[in-house]
């Protein structure tokens, strides 16, 4: 309870004694391409791959002839928007991201460079963690459509190359009965994780204390807190909005 309500302060540090807002529009834009544009290449081959292996296995498990093959499209469809493609992307984000954003604020501390910033006058946190947070709520989201994308795209490729399904019935798949409430709830899912993976993971670096060894246990810690704050936030969701 006590890192909770810690956690909850710091998040109001992040928004009292700011600078003024064009301070923060270069640190957000340099932040978007830092967490955002160069997180495209892993997003990319994981949401492929999942969304492959998913086409795969489902076929596998078709054994009844009175299920058509189209059935394939539609289950890779709701498993990657409803959940494969925010869901698991923000676990490969949390730790590709997460960490690194809790090893560079330890850093920071431990060589005194937030000290510094406080002697200065400036709201370390919300200069150093604010644009962070603003970055990854603008770019995961997109991140998440392009996930989804690939997933469904890399289902396309595994079922027609491998011949369980046939581009037509596939796509069909797709298109039959899709209900668009899902990508809202995808897109509000992708919001939230964003926020939680950012604010956790520069919290833990934030307060990190001691040397080179505390930096690597806090970025360790992140990317554990962050994975579960996102699977307990994934249920609440689900319970409120589905």
């Amino acid at each position: 309870m006590k890192s909770i309500g810690k956690y909850f302060l710091f998040l109001r540090l992040l928004f009292v004694n700011r600078e003024r807002f064009g301070t923060y529009i270069k640190r957000i834009l340099d932040e978007c391409v830092q967490i955002g544009v160069n997180s495209i290449f892993i997003v990319a081959i994981v949401s492929t791959f999942i969304g492959a292996v998913t086409a795969v296995q489902t076929a596998f498990n078709l054994v009844s002839p009175l299920i058509k093959d189209y059935v394939i499209g539609t289950i890779v469809r709701d498993m990657t928007v409803l959940e494969l493609a925010p869901t698991i992307t923000a676990i490969v984000y949390a730790g590709k991201v997460g960490s690194n954003i809790a090893g560079e604020l330890g850093t920071m501390r431990i060589t005194e460079q937030i000290d510094a910033l406080e002697v200065m006058g400036i709201n370390s946190a919300s200069f150093l963690v604010l644009p962070k947070v603003l970055a990854a709520m603008l770019m995961y989201p997109l991140l998440v459509i392009l996930a989804a994308f690939l997933s469904i795209y890399g289902g396309y490729l595994a079922g027609t190359l491998t011949n369980v399904v046939t581009a037509q019935e596939y796509i069909y798949g797709i298109r039959i009965d899709f209900n668009q409430f899902t990508v809202y709830f995808a897109l509000i899912k992708s919001v939230v994780f964003s926020f939680l993976i950012t604010s956790i993971s520069s919290y833990k670096g934030y307060y990190t204390s001691g040397g080179a060894l505390e930096v690597g246990k806090s970025s360790t810690s992140a990317v554990t807190s962050s994975c579960i704050a996102i699977l307990l936030a994934d249920y609440m969701l689900a319970q409120l909005l589905l």
